[in-house]
């Protein structure tokens, strides 16, 4: 399943493309499961996610808004751990497509896994 984590984390290699980042999402089929929060994943992820690509994402997509910055101690506020879990870990696209946003190549996704592969001409 295609989770805003692992979106947060993809770009575009289409050759020649420098500014593929982030997709965005077109005509998403979105599920929301509840799962349980791991309160230390979330703070141990927080270097790695781009804030203010996924604060992007989650408007697009019209979920409930992020605030504009992580918190000076995330670890201790619970509801930004909550918003953050919901965003992260319980939105999946199921279907649609991710779109770059420089070159417009378009990344369907069918059955909540996205095709990345290039044809040669891509490469």
């Amino acid at each position: 399943m295609v989770r805003l984590l692992t979106h947060n984390m993809l770009q575009c290699h289409v050759k020649n493309c420098t500014n593929g980042f982030p997709l965005r999402f077109q005509d998403p089929v979105i599920e929301q499961h509840e799962q349980e929060i791991n309160k230390e994943f979330l703070v141990n992820m927080l270097p790695r996610i781009d804030w203010n690509a996924l604060r992007t994402t989650v408007d697009q997509l019209g979920l409930p808004e992020l605030p504009a910055a992580v918190p000076e101690n995330p670890a201790e506020d619970e509801a930004f751990l909550a918003a953050l879990h919901r965003a992260l870990m319980e939105v999946n696209i199921q279907s649609g497509s991710m779109v770059c946003p420089e070159c417009e190549h378009v990344y369907p996704i069918r059955d909540g896994i996205p095709n990345m592969l290039l044809s040669e001409d891509e490469v």
